[in-house]
Parts: C-alpha cells; sequence; structure tokens
C-alpha cells in the first residue's frame, strides 16, 4: 500500500490553505484586465459607431416616433443623464487602464536600460580584448615577418657559402699542385 500525504498536511514547502473568509476576494489584476478590455472596448470606432447609432435612435424615437413612445421629450435630461453616468464610469476606468500601461511600459523601460548597460558592458569588454590582441599580435612574428627572415638567412648563408667556395678554390689549386 503506497502511503500518500493527506491534502490537509502539505510539504514545508507549500502554504497552508486558508479556510474560508467571511469577505470577497478581491484580485486587482483581474479587474485591471477588465478595465483594460472595457477601455480598449471604448477607445474602438465600433463602439463609436453603436454609441452614435444608440443615441441617433433615442433622439428620432423621442422627437419623430409616436406620442406613446416620448420617454425623454426634447431636452433629453434623461439621455444626458445616462451619457453622464457613462463618462463616470468610462472615466476611471481609461485611467486605470492607462496606469497599467505605463507601469508595464515603466518595466519594459527598466528591462531595455539593463539589457543596453549589459550590451554596453560586453562591448566595452570586447573592444579591450581585441585591443590586447592586437598588442599581443604586435609582438608576435607574422609570416611575411617571418619570410623576411628566411629571405635574409638564405641569403647570408649563400654569402658565407660563397664566401667559403672562394676560400677553398685557392686550397684545392694549391693541393693540385702539390700532387
Amino acid at each position: 500500500m503506497v502511503n500518500r500525504p493527506s491534502r490537509r498536511s502539505p510539504g514545508i514547502d507549500q502554504p497552508l490553505e486558508r479556510g474560508l473568509s467571511l469577505r470577497g476576494s478581491y484580485d486587482p489584476e483581474r479587474f485591471g484586465r477588465i478595465s483594460e478590455r472595457v477601455a480598449r472596448y471604448i477607445g474602438s470606432w465600433g463602439f463609436i459607431a453603436w454609441m452614435s447609432a444608440a443615441i441617433a435612435i433615442w433622439i428620432l424615437l423621442n422627437t419623430v416616433g409616436p406620442e406613446d413612445w416620448h420617454v425623454d421629450p426634447f431636452p433629453f435630461i434623461f439621455l444626458t443623464l445616462l451619457l453622464s453616468l457613462q463618462a463616470s464610469y468610462a472615466a476611471p476606468l481609461i485611467l486605470l487602464a492607462q496606469n497599467r500601461q505605463s507601469d508595464r511600459d515603466r518595466v519594459q523601460y527598466q528591462e531595455d536600460r539593463q539589457r543596453t548597460e549589459r550590451l554596453l558592458a560586453d562591448s566595452d569588454y570586447l573592444a579591450r580584448e581585441i585591443a590586447a590582441l592586437r598588442l599581443a599580435l604586435g609582438e608576435v612574428a607574422t609570416r611575411d615577418y617571418i619570410r623576411g627572415e628566411l629571405r635574409d638567412m638564405v641569403a647570408d648563408l649563400r654569402d658565407h657559402i660563397d664566401a667559403m667556395d672562394l676560400e677553398e678554390r685557392p686550397k684545392q689549386r694549391d693541393r693540385k699542385r702539390d700532387r
């Protein structure tokens, strides 16, 4: 039989479950996401078209529609109240969405700044490494330098051999004469 841990006794690395609370839970992120959706919709052309159509229908029904359908006569006070109510809810939602966007922009700016600092540090490091390699290469014999030195040595050896040949020739003549 496998001994399984019970649900009520989590390990030390697991937080304890809280009991039921009489207060409702509030998730600010969820509310923020909802406000962003609402603000995005309020700022769309679709919303402007629907709102314009609804206002036009309201005005037409209350001016040229049948007398029984006039719920809000000419000064359209109820329409004004509805638009004011909509604006009073829309403004804070839009501001909340803007604040969340500015927070995201701030985080993105900080990440971009850190990335830029790392790139600058990396490029400085690489520049120092390239400079060190150039200095080290200045002390290292290059292929052309070695070729030139070998040519000079071959020329010196040829001169030395020619000089030895010139010294040997009279000795060889003397040897031939002595024979």
